[in-house]
């Protein structure tokens, strides 16, 4: 719809209506909060109970409507569309109407709100990690399509920028020198293990790509992906990814949580080749052998190769999961907690009784426990793999979205409150990480 807007913007008015399968998304002020960090300018209804949803008769979401300038529905289509698709479709209406007269060209005045809680040095953060020393940290500064790179003092509670990839406030899709290169909304985020210790991986979602970063120059190329979403065999054939959102290396391969196809991918970064891993498409909770799983927008990855898997949190279906990271017809996914894409809430305990909503973020703790954000309950929870059992540790948040370990704390990137928070492990004492040496407010 972005795209049509941008190609008819006096022609076309879009409204979005925003009728919310889990409880968080039905908050008007959280509404609000998505569309400004996806910046969208256009009107939505917050449909709560469903209204709008039922008198147009939808069924799926998401599902477009085409209005005519007199109120008239003129047609629908249910599920994922191209813009290119919807062209045609436009220009003929704009055509038609134009020649009875009833076209109005006029410019809608448009503005986004203000986000409740002011940005500062960080807008929307998304991710957060740490190396293995947990002496560097690294923060996709998503809202400003910028990556920060730096140092953490002793104490781990102050990060000294030492590069600030990408240019603050311009989206785009350009590898160069950190200077020059553009992402578009960053997500995940991983430093390089050995042959790639010198390098920051990075899920650019905004721009379907794989980036790397050298932490030795700040330069950034692409690894995998082409710049647009993969929505068709041609696109497949031609490297083409669907919004990666986490990342987590093994040796030479880079597993990538592929959100938007509900899959997990591998890439060969010796060769930058890209396949998949885990899940068929489709969108469900299914375990079983990789081409036969069913995974539902995983959000969140980490690498557990001491146990041969790698842990995710599939946000649809508000899960746990786990893929083994045998890639042979062996190899297996399966589940923690999580039962169904509509069986969500905030209970902990063990097993099928545990509910989460829309979890986006996981750690591994060298305990061997799942630090998991469970984003839309605000709140960070343990999960004991073996046992199944789920706690809550820490409430109080506003949709955090990543997690990363460090020495006696745990950093998240807090998003909606534009803050990377710190939670010490003794005291649960949660505090702010100080960021210093690149500038303030933008």
């Amino acid at each position: 719809m972005r795209e049509l807007e941008h190609r008819f913007p006096n022609e076309l008015a879009v409204v979005g209506v925003h009728s919310g399968k889990y409880v968080a998304e039905r908050v008007t002020a959280r509404i609000r909060e998505a569309a400004i960090r996806l910046d969208n300018a256009h009107p939505i209804v917050n449909d709560r109970q469903f209204r709008v949803w039922r008198a147009y008769a939808v069924r799926a979401w998401p599902t477009l409507a085409v209005v005519d300038p007199r109120g008239y529905v003129v047609g629908s289509h249910a599920g994922e569309f191209t813009s290119e698709a919807l062209v045609p479709v436009v220009e003929r209406m704009i055509a038609t109407y134009d020649a009875a007269g009833l076209l109005a060209r006029a410019p809608l005045a448009l503005r986004s709100d203000d986000s409740a809680i002011a940005p500062g040095v960080l807008r929307y953060p998304a991710k957060v990690a740490v190396d293995r020393a947990a002496s560097r940290i690294a923060v996709a500064d998503s809202g400003h399509h910028r990556v920060l790179v730096g140092r953490l003092d002793g104490d781990g509670r102050r990060m000294t920028v030492e590069r600030v990839v990408g240019a603050a406030g311009e989206p785009g899709f350009a590898d160069g020198s950190a200077a020059d290169a553009r992402f578009t909304t960053p997500n995940g985020l991983c430093f390089g293990h050995a042959p790639y210790e010198s390098t920051l991986w990075v899920a650019d979602s905004g721009n379907h790509c794989i980036r790397a970063v050298s932490l030795d120059t700040g330069a950034v190329r692409t690894v995998a992906g082409t710049g647009r979403q993969l929505r068709t065999q041609r696109d497949m054939d031609a490297g083409a990814l669907s919004s990666p959102w986490d990342l987590a290396q093994v040796g030479g391969t880079l597993y990538v949580a592929m959100a938007g196809i509900h899959q997990l991918w591998a890439v060969d970064l010796a060769t930058g080749r890209a396949r998949a891993h885990s899940g068929q498409f489709g969108e469900d909770i299914r375990d079983g052998a990789h081409a036969e799983a069913l995974l539902a927008q995983p959000m969140g990855i980490a690498a557990d190769p001491a146990r041969g898997r790698l842990w995710f949190v599939d946000a649809e279906s508000s899960a746990v999961r786990w893929s083994d990271l045998d890639a042979t017809a062996a190899g297996r996914v399966g589940t923690v907690v999580g039962t169904g894409l509509f069986d969500f809430g905030d209970e902990d305990g063990v097993g099928d009784d545990v509910r989460m909503q829309h979890q986006q973020g996981i750690a591994l703790h060298p305990s061997g426990r799942l630090l998991v954000a469970d984003s839309y309950n605000d709140a960070l929870k343990w999960v004991d793999p073996d046992t199944r059992r789920a706690e809550t540790w820490v409430r109080g948040f506003n949709e955090p979205a990543g997690l990363a370990i460090g020495r006696g704390v745990v950093y998240v990137a807090d998003t909606n409150a534009h803050r990377i928070a710190i939670v010490s492990e003794t005291t649960n004492e949660v505090t702010e990480l100080a960021i210093e040496g690149v500038g303030g407010r933008l």
